[in-house]
C-alpha cells in the first residue's frame, strides 16, 4: 500500500529569527512537537525534575484524598490496591503499595485475573474486599468507569480513592475522591498522565504531606526512586513523551539504570543487557513485553511479585519465568495472528477490521488488534468468545477515536474502557454482539473517508543532504527519549540520484544504496526490508527518500547512516 508523505509546515523566517541561536532544522523539529516558546523549548531540550513537573495538589481532590490515606495509615486500617493487569497497572500497584508500607501503612495489594474478571473493578471482588473488613480502596490505572462496583463498596461502608487516566465515562462513580487528569472538570495542566504517573503524582503529594501524621518519617527525595517504575509504565502504555511525561521518563530512565529493585536487575541481565544500557527502546521492545506476558496468559502476580520483591531467588525465578512465558506469547499470538488473518479474508473496502474467534486468550486479542491496525491501516476489533464470556479489544488510527466510537455502542457492553486509539471491552450477550458489530461498522463507514485509510508517514521537514552532519545529529541526540508525540525525526529529501545500489543481508532483503544530491559527495543509505527495491531501480535514477538520521558503529569506526523509511521514484 502506497503510503502518503505529510510533510510538516516550514516555519516562518520570522519566526526563525527569534531564535537565530538555534539550527533552523532544530527549530522545525521543535515546532512539529507543539514546542514553540523559550520556556518550552527550554523544558524539552533540558528537562528539570526541580522545575518542570506540576503541583500534584493542582489535582482538585488531591489534598483530600492524602487526607485520608495519610489518616488511614496513621489508625492501621485495612488498605487494599486495586490495580491492573498490564504494566502500566503493576508499575502503579508496586508504587503505591511499597509508598503505603514505606509509611508505616497495613495494605495489600489486589489485581485482577485478565481471563475471569477482567479490566478494573468486579463486582465480586469488591463484595470480597469489604467482608475482609478492609477500610479504604485505592485503585490505580482503574475504576473511573466502575460507578456500580463503587456503590457496592460505599454501601458496605468502605471508602475508595480512585486514581486514574482513562477517558471519562458516561457516569463517573461517587467515589471518596478522584484523582484522573482527563476528567472535563480538572485543571491540570498536562493532561496525558500514565496510570503509574498519577499514582507518582499521588506519592508525591503524600509525601509532601507525611511530617504532620504519626506515620513513618521518609527521607527527602524518596520518591525519586519510583520513576524507574513511571519510565517502564508511561513507555509501555504508549503515553506521549512530551511535557511532564518527558521529564519524568527522563529522569526514570537514570533511576532504572541503577535501579534497586532486584527483580529489573536479573530480568535485564536475561535480557542479555546491561544495566547502564537500557533506553526507552529497550523498555517498550524488551522490558514491557515481558512484564505484560504474565498478565496476557497467566495471572500478573508474576510481574507483580518480580518488582517487588527484596528476595534474590524470587528475583531470578520470576525474571526466568517472565522471559519463558513471553516466549510462549509470541508462538500464540503468531498462530493466532494467522488465524484472525484467515476469518477476516480479503481486506478490500472495510472503513473498519472485525474479527470474532473462539477460545483466544483475550490477553492476546489486543495484539491482534495491533497487528491489523498497522497493517492495513485502520481500526480493528478482535474478540473472542472464551469461557462463557465475550471480550473484545481494539486499536485504531488518527482519524477515528475507539474508545468515543464504543461508547456510543455502550448498551450492548457490559463493561469498557480505554482511550482514542485503543479500547477494551466485555460485550453482553450474543445477540448483543451481532448489534455492537453492526453499529461499530455503521459508524466508521459513516465517518471515515478513503483517504483516513491511506498509511500517513509523518515528515519533519525537507532537508538537502548536505545538512546533515554530525553536529545536526548531537543536536537530535537532546530529543531522546523518543516515543509518543516525540518520534524519531524523519526528513525528506528530494531529486536524488543512485550512484551504486546492491542488496545486502540474509535472502538478499535489504538494500543498500549510494546517493548523491547537489554535491558530488556520496551518502550511504540502508533500507531494511526494502531489497525489492534493487530490481526497480538502477544506477542513474531520481528518487526521493524519507529516512531517519542513525550511526553505523563497526571495529572501532563510526559513520552517519541514513536509515530509509520509504522510497518514491
Amino acid at each position: 500500500m502506497e503510503k502518503q508523505w505529510q510533510v510538516h509546515k516550514p516555519i516562518t523566517q520570522e519566526f526563525a529569527n527569534q531564535f537565530p541561536e538555534i539550527n533552523p532544522i532544530i527549530l522545525q523539529l521543535l515546532v512539529n512537537r507543539g514546542i514553540n516558546s523559550q520556556e518550552k523549548i527550554d523544558e524539552f531540550l533540558n528537562p528539570d525534575y526541580s522545575t518542570d513537573l506540576h503541583d500534584p495538589f493542582l489535582l482538585i481532590e488531591m489534598e483530600k484524598a492524602v487526607e485520608r490515606i495519610l489518616k488511614s495509615i496513621e489508625a492501621k486500617e485495612k488498605i487494599i490496591v486495586y490495580g491492573d493487569y498490564d504494566t502500566d497497572g503493576v508499575s502503579s500497584s508496586v508504587i503505591m503499595v511499597s509508598l503505603i508500607k514505606a509509611l508505616g501503612g497495613q495494605v495489600d495489594v489486589y489485581i485482577p485475573f485478565r481471563e475471569t474478571e477482567g479490566y478494573g473493578l468486579n463486582a465480586e471482588a469488591v463484595k470480597q474486599i469489604a467482608k475482609n473488613k478492609t477500610d479504604l480502596v485505592i485503585t490505580v490505572d482503574c475504576g473511573i468507569s466502575n460507578a456500580p462496583e463503587v456503590e457496592i463498596l460505599k454501601e458496605k461502608g468502605v471508602d475508595i480513592i480512585i486514581t486514574d487516566h482513562h477517558h471519562e465515562p458516561l457516569t463517573i462513580p461517587q467515589a471518596f475522591a478522584i484523582l484522573n487528569p482527563n476528567l472535563n472538570r480538572e485543571k491540570y495542566p498536562f493532561k496525558p498522565l500514565a496510570g503509574c504517573g498519577v499514582a507518582y503524582k499521588v506519592a508525591q503529594a503524600v509525601i509532601a504531606r507525611h511530617k504532620k501524621y504519626k506515620v513513618n518519617q521518609l527521607a527527602d527525595g524518596f520518591e525519586k526512586w519510583f520513576l524507574d517504575l513511571v519510565a517502564i509504565g508511561t513507555i509501555a502504555d504508549l503515553m506521549p513523551l512530551i511535557g511532564e511525561n518527558r521529564t519524568l521518563v527522563r529522569y526514570g530512565l537514570t533511576v532504572l539504570q541503577k535501579t534497586k529493585r532486584l527483580g529489573l536487575q536479573e530480568l535485564i541481565k536475561i535480557m542479555g543487557n546491561q544495566p547502564e544500557d537500557i533506553d526507552e527502546r529497550a523498555i517498550g521492545w524488551q522490558i514491557a513485553p515481558r512484564l505484560n506476558a504474565a498478565g496476557r496468559l497467566n495471572h500478573a502476580s508474576a510481574s507483580y511479585q518480580l518488582l517487588i520483591t527484596n528476595d534474590q531467588r524470587e528475583a531470578e525465578r520470576l525474571a526466568k519465568e517472565l522471559n519463558q512465558t513471553n516466549q510462549q506469547r509470541q508462538q500464540i499470538t503468531d498462530k493466532i495472528n494467522l488465524e484472525s488473518k484467515e476469518i477476516l479474508g480479503e481486506v478490500k473496502n472495510q472503513k473498519i477490521l472485525i474479527v470474532v474467534g473462539t477460545n483466544w486468550p483475550t490477553g492476546i486479542v489486543g495484539l491482534i488488534a495491533g497487528r491489523l491496525t498497522d497493517e492495513f491501516h485502520r481500526p480493528s476489533l478482535v474478540i473472542s468468545k472464551y469461557n462463557g464470556e465475550i471480550i473484545g479489544s481494539g486499536r485504531s488510527i488518527p482519524a477515528f477515536n475507539i474508545i468515543e466510537a464504543i461508547e456510543k455502542s455502550s448498551k450492548f457492553l457490559a463493561r469498557y474502557g480505554g482511550h482514542s486509539q485503543a479500547c477494551g471491552f466485555t460485550v453482553k450477550d450474543d445477540k448483543s454482539l451481532d448489534s455492537f458489530i453492526k453499529a461499530t461498522q455503521d459508524l466508521a463507514e459513516n465517518q471515515l473517508t478513503d483517504s483516513d485509510l491511506q498509511p500517513v508517514i509523518d515528515v519533519d521537514t525537507e532537508v538537502k543532504l548536505e545538512e546533515i552532519d554530525w553536529e545536526l545529529f548531537e543536536n537530535l541526540e537532546k530529543f531522546i527519549p523518543f516515543g509518543e508525540g516525540n518520534r524519531k525525526p524523519k526528513f525528506l529529501a528530494k531529486d536524488l540520484t543512485i550512484n551504486e545500489l546492491q542488496t545486502v543481508g540474509k535472502d538478499a532483503k535489504h538494500l543498500r544504496l549510494m546517493v548523491k544530491h547537489n554535491t558530488e559527495i556520496i551518502r550511504k543509505t540502508i533500507g531494511f526490508c526494502f531489497g525489492n527495491w534493487c530490481t526497480r531501480l538502477k544506477r542513474g535514477d531520481t528518487i526521493d527518500m524519507v529516512f531517519e538520521l542513525d550511526v553505523n558503529e563497526w571495529n572501532g569506526n563510526r559513520e552517519l547512516q541514513l536509515k530509509i523509511v520509504d522510497l518514491k521514484r
